[in-house]
């Protein structure tokens, strides 16, 4: 059974978030909200914990792990961002978008897709998740809380069918190990993801927050 914690929206009580963080460093699996789904996630660094995710998630090593950073200077931390790449990102930082950029060493091989060695990462407009990352000083795993496959006996969850909070708190409560309620409802729309690997960028996914990337996009051509 998931522990459960509430926090403040818009200033997240830090004693809470310290002992969030505490239980992520001794390698926890959390449910939280973000500026677009609600996420399944945890400490980046803590191996066990990414595993456990993957299991959760039904997904394949093969298949890259998505993971918030505070700050563009973070990210520059973990993926080699290009100048041009560098001024779109910072337009769009933070927000719901996800940037796939090659990964530096920092990022675990458990998490980058393993044949181009990229890494999907994002920087949210959501004070909770900014106030974890960074009490925690490390990047937090963002994977949407949707299985797409049966896990530990339970039927697929799919976002986009739960009625609310409370039954997306059921379907979890037994798989992470915190749930984290800011009082907010479950989004429905994830975000846009934008490859920014090549030397223009690739529109991957339409998500939230589409039309203003593609207006930014189309400014620069």
């Amino acid at each position: 059974m998931a522990i459960f914690y509430e926090l403040h929206p818009d200033t997240p009580q830090q004693r809470r978030v310290e002992q969030i963080i505490k239980d992520l460093k001794d390698g926890a699996v959390m449910l939280y909200p973000t500026d677009t789904v609600y996420a399944i996630g945890c400490d980046l660094s803590v191996k066990s914990a990414v595993e456990k995710v993957r299991q959760i998630k039904q997904l394949s090593n093969d298949k890259p792990l998505t993971f918030l950073c505070s700050s563009l200077s973070n990210i520059a931390s973990y993926a080699i961002v290009s100048d041009s790449g560098y001024r779109i990102i910072k337009r769009l930082i933070p927000g719901p978008y996800t940037f796939v950029l090659p990964a530096t060493k920092l990022v675990p091989r458990l998490v980058m897709s393993p044949k181009r060695k990229t890494t999907g990462i994002r920087v949210p407009d959501n004070q909770v998740c900014l106030s974890l990352l960074e009490t925690l000083g490390n990047p937090i795993i963002s994977t949407s809380a949707h299985i797409t496959s049966d896990a530990e006996g339970m039927a697929p969850i799919k976002i986009e069918a739960v009625t609310g909070k409370a039954e997306l708190f059921d379907c979890l409560e037994n798989l992470v190990d915190i749930i984290v309620d800011d009082g907010s409802d479950p989004g429905y729309q994830v975000s846009t993801i934008l490859d920014l690997t090549g030397q223009q960028p690739n529109l991957i996914r339409q998500g939230l927050g589409a039309d203003t990337l593609t207006a930014l996009i189309g400014s620069r051509e």
